[in-house]
């Protein structure tokens, strides 16, 4: 059911109007002046807006011209029974999606609403089909990290130099390595994205540069790297700090060199290719622990970007949250819900060990489970314990036996320890001492799946 309101001065018109309307399946809303109508549609979420041009207070040329700054989306009738052709003129030229002539012609009004109404599901479907495509989004926030990020991407991307941004696990480091790629000059060639730390370490190296045919037992054909299918683009290193000692030097020879030889070959491919790195670790530390080349860490380091974490940056949760809930809401057609004033100070009051991702995660299960609105009571249910520190005993009280309750927290420990080592099942299973075959075991048993 489409959500309309009815913004006119006149009590007779805006009756008439809603009986029609309400006759045929929308939802009505009434306001009786333009800056009444203007706050509705800032803080409401309507499909169409029937505005009078003749108003007190804010005439309807007022309210059009602020209404499509804040919700560019929302289709507006204007609606005069003073008006000329240049009115009507100027009120499209001014964003309006069309003009309509008091007393209206019922007919013609209805057919104007159901056409703007599929106008607007198209833009809607486009916004969800545009997501699906590109994995880049916008980043949000306004936070002085955030903001420093931003300046950081406009003065670096242009430029060629190699980037190193570090930062907690569902930071964001991906978004901000396609933000380089796409304001660079190299936008037009590929971005290929590579996770070292997903790729055993016997393999990486045929990964990164390729193989020829017969390099190793399974080489039963050549194999084209990482590093030349990103030529004349980007190559983003995810993960870096769990790269093998061995593919650091060649990585390292292939940045000094720009060239490149393939497993198994001894032919020098040259190759242009800008590099991207991202670790969650600390370098430096690795470095001492002789986990990591320092001559790499330099040689990729030429720009070190920090992406904060979450709970750095508080006052970013409430514009991310809300972008989520529209985003979400968008993808599953559903109307747009509210989040509540107390339910966004519990979401600012959350230790997010998943940063944005958990963030994520948990605004698409509260935006499923909730009805109109998100309240604080549903924050407290279904997202994770405040940093304040909740009370055990609101945990033990949801289990009887204690199977139940042992299994529940072996899921939600292992669950946690994959997700803060990128999923890498070898690593996890080293740090939890158990064979990896039984940590398989576990994950197939409690149906844990990567997001």
């Amino acid at each position: 059911m489409a959500n309309i309101l009815l913004v006119d001065d006149e009590k007779s018109i805006r009756k008439t109007l809603r009986e029609i309307l309400e006759y045929e399946g929308y939802a009505v809303d009434e306001a009786q002046d333009g800056a009444e109508g203007l706050r509705m549609i800032q803080d409401g979420d309507y499909d169409i807006v029937l505005c009078d041009i003749k108003m007190p207070k804010m005439d309807g040329m007022e309210v059009l011209a602020k209404a499509t700054k804040s919700n560019p989306d929302v289709p507006i009738i204007m609606i005069s029974g003073h008006g000329t052709l240049e009115t009507a003129v100027d009120a499209v030229k001014n964003g309006a999606y069309d003009y309509v002539s008091k007393p209206p012609d019922l007919n013609r009004l209805l057919i104007t609403i159901r056409n703007a109404l599929d106008k607007s599901n198209l833009i809607t479907e486009t916004k969800v089909l545009k997501r699906k495509v590109t994995k880049t989004r916008e980043i949000i926030g306004e936070s002085p990290g955030i903001s420093k990020i931003k300046d950081t991407i406009e003065r670096v991307a242009p430029t060629d130099a190699r980037v190193l941004i570090t930062g907690d696990n569902g930071t964001g480091k991906e978004l901000v390595a396609r933000w380089i790629h796409e304001r660079s000059n190299r936008a037009t060639g590929p971005l290929i994205e590579v996770n070292c730390a997903a790729i055993p370490s016997e393999l990486i190296e045929s990964e990164l540069f390729g193989h020829e045919k017969g390099a190793f037992t399974s080489a039963v054909k050549q194999r084209i790297g990482k590093f030349e299918q990103a030529n004349g683009g980007t190559l983003f290193l995810d993960e870096i700090g769990d790269m093998s000692l061995s593919a650091q030097a060649k990585v390292l020879r292939a940045l000094q060199e720009n060239k490149i030889t393939r497993v198994g070959g001894d032919k020098e491919i040259p190759v242009d290719v800008r590099v991207v790195a991202a670790t969650n670790k600390d370098l430096l530390k690795e470095i001492d622990a002789g986990n990591f080349r320092m001559d790499l860490y330099h040689r990729l380091s030429v720009i070190l970007i920090h992406v904060p974490s979450l709970n750095e940056r508080e006052d970013d949760i409430p514009l991310l949250a809300e972008r989520f809930v529209k985003e979400i809401c968008e993808d599953y057609g559903m109307p747009r819900k509210a989040i509540t004033p107390k339910a966004m100070l519990e979401l600012q009051a959350i230790t997010w060990t998943g940063n944005i991702r958990e963030l994520r995660n948990v605004i698409e299960r509260l935006v499923i489970l909730s009805d109109q609105k998100i309240t604080e009571e549903e924050v407290q249910s279904y997202a994770q314990t405040p940093k304040s520190g909740g009370n055990p005993k609101d945990l033990f009280d949801r289990f009887e036996k204690f199977q139940d309750f042992k299994e529940y927290i072996e899921k939600e420990f292992i669950l946690h320890r994959l997700q803060k080592n990128s999923w890498n099942v070898s690593k996890t299973a080293e740090e939890l001492d158990i064979q990896r075959s039984h940590l398989y075991n576990k994950i197939e048993k409690y149906d844990l799946k990567r997001e």
